[in-house]
């Protein structure tokens, strides 16, 4: 079986841990499709947000608690940073963490694409997934925000990280995206998969990133698998991050309703281009519908990785039951 997942950081990683603890590696592939649009350079160094927290999470470098960047961490590089009064301070890089972004930008100054560059680091963490950039093309996703001085675009990681998302958004710009294309291997996955799944992840600046690469969006709206997604909003709220306030500016309610009809069906055709064909909300949201696509409810709070590896098991079933 060919498991193709859409996902971000956090909530993404942790449910594919929970996924690949679910499929028999023996006769099952998973390729995660990351989203690099929160990705950024920071004194000199590329960092990919969302690609190391699955690489470190699947991999067990995660600090658990964080749930991003690395287990037994110490700052000092930050604190002489600091010390010097380099900006930007808001954004920490973590002594180990530092030696994954000093490996990916000297390999990409060498001309690697960021895909082989991913491929690389994972030789050492061996996630137990083939991990994909969405592109090899450089993507950022910026916040426009009204500020006394009049409306500019800050990138995603000042406006959720420095300012913790309370500046009121207007609107997110995948900046690169129009332009960009799928990392090699991207839409062969998709075209192979028996089942593909979107992750509990923000579905405007993580999923909805990945989608805005031409060519994602309709590669699995074609494909023969039965798309799965799983909301990342439990009782009106995200479970955790600050998905609600990305949700607020394109003007969708935090709801598992709304967000399932955000994605919208793939059976209702027309210029949306809706891709699910199930979706599964927690079952304190069991009276969730949305037009043309089968809803289940299902616990969904990633409590353990047991309860990650029992909300994926859903996920297939019902992607089971869609082929039938």
């Amino acid at each position: 079986m060919n498991v193709v997942t859409l996902a971000g950081g956090i909530g993404g990683a942790r449910f594919l841990r929970g996924l690949r603890a679910t499929v028999d590696p023996r006769s099952s592939t998973i390729t995660v499709i990351g989203n690099t649009g929160d990705d950024l350079t920071l004194h000199g160094l590329r960092v990919c947000p969302d690609l190391d927290t699955v690489m470190y999470t699947l991999g067990g470098g995660i600090d658990e608690e964080r749930g991003w960047g690395r287990a037994d961490e110490t700052w000092q590089v930050k604190e002489e940073l600091a010390a010097y009064g380099v900006e930007p301070a808001w954004f920490g890089l973590g002594d180990r963490d530092v030696a994954t972004h000093l490996v990916r930008t000297r390999m990409l100054d060498a001309g690697y694409p960021l895909s082989a560059v991913t491929e690389a680091l994972c030789v050492r963490w061996s996630p137990g997934v083939r991990l994909l950039p969405m592109s090899d093309d450089r993507v950022e996703t910026h916040v426009l925000v009204d500020l006394p001085e009049g409306r500019r675009a800050i990138h995603f990681q000042e406006w959720w990280i420095k300012h913790g998302a309370r500046l009121p958004a207007a609107g997110f710009v995948p900046v690169g995206a129009e332009d960009a294309t799928p990392a090699p291997g991207v839409l062969a996955a998709i075209a192979a998969a028996d089942v593909i799944l979107v992750a509990p992840s923000n579905p405007v600046v993580s999923i909805g990133v990945i989608l805005a690469v031409p060519g994602i969006r309709d590669a699995i709206r074609s494909a023969a698998a039965p798309v799965v997604g799983l909301s990342p909003i439990v009782g009106g709220a995200p479970v955790r991050g600050m998905a609600d306030a990305c949700l607020a500016a394109i003007g969708v309610d935090s709801s598992a309703a709304a967000v399932g009809q955000h994605y919208g069906a793939r059976a209702g055709g027309g210029g949306g281009g809706g891709l699910l064909d199930g979706w599964l909300v927690h079952d304190g949201d069991a009276d969730t519908t949305v037009p043309e696509v089968r809803v289940l409810a299902v616990p969904l709070l990633m409590t353990d990785p047991a309860a990650a590896a029992a909300m994926a098991r859903a996920a297939l079933d019902l992607a089971a039951d869609l082929s039938r």
